[in-house]
């Protein structure tokens, strides 16, 4: 996977830039640090944005056709990344003591569920400390399943200091997204995370984001709400909402999950 995505990367800008749109919601976009259209924010990165379905077949003939073995690496790739989603879901349901109808419940959305994979290509920079390849920003999603070459790069937020997540060989990351911390009341927490640039070598990942369907209503789980002790943290929220909130001017300043809350702790 990290093989076809950097020879994407390494294709004449040409070819990638059949994929440039400033609509974020194309279900295929290319976009580059060097030759934005509306992002609002510059950040020193290459990505391609694909947008996943349970049909992926009807989904593929709209990818990139170069490099020629794309189409098949990426989407071996998606489907291997959305069984492990399922397969994780379960157990942070067991572990939040949610069982029988409620876990039946989400699983079945897990799996009628969005998918989208963010390929990204940082390249080196010759001014690294003066950008980022991602600034501060948390996963709107429910679990971020994160491959990453060798390169360091990805740091967390941790006890107000930014901390390294040294890339291990054969490894993944996995991150809470804003979603899974509502619909847990606010018991695993979405982690706030940017990318550093370096002046020697580009750095290649690719995130796989998995959330509920897009008109699924996001709300605290009922099982772990009561009145007394674990009052409800955060408002319902929907995909729809998410979408808006980026393209406002409260997107500029804000996090996702500011919006939401009911209770800050």
């Amino acid at each position: 996977m990290l093989d076809v995505a950097r020879r994407f990367f390494d294709l004449p800008f040409q070819e990638r830039a059949r994929y440039m749109s400033a609509d974020i919601r194309a279900p295929v976009r290319y976009g580059t640090s060097f030759n934005q259209l509306n992002d609002g924010v510059l950040c020193w990165r290459d990505f391609l944005k694909l947008v996943c379905c349970d049909d992926l077949a009807a989904v593929v003939p709209s990818w990139p056709d170069a490099p020629t073995d794309l189409r098949e690496v990426v989407s071996a790739y998606a489907r291997s990344s959305r069984r492990l989603f399922r397969e994780l879901m379960e157990a942070a349901l067991e572990a939040l003591g949610i069982r029988s109808g409620g876990a039946a419940e989400m699983l079945a959305d897990c799996d009628a569920g969005s998918q989208m994979l963010m390929v990204n290509c940082f390249p080196s920079c010759p001014e690294p400390d003066l950008t980022l390849g991602m600034p501060p920003h948390s996963d709107y999603s429910f679990l971020t399943v994160l491959l990453q070459d060798q390169v360091n790069g990805l740091e967390v937020r941790h006890a107000d200091t930014w901390v390294l997540v040294d890339p291990l060989p054969g490894s993944l990351v996995v991150n809470i997204g804003d979603h899974f911390e509502m619909y847990s009341n606010g018991r695993y927490k979405s982690l706030l995370h940017r990318v550093r640039v370096n002046s020697a070598r580009p750095r290649i990942s690719v995130a796989s984001l998995h959330g509920l369907p897009p008109e699924r209503v996001i709300g605290p789980a009922p099982e772990l709400v009561d009145d007394e002790k674990n009052p409800r943290m955060y408002m319902d929220t929907d995909f729809a909402t998410f979408l808006d909130y980026l393209i406002s001017a409260e997107g500029k300043h804000k996090s996702f999950l500011q919006t939401r809350r009911l209770i800050t702790n």
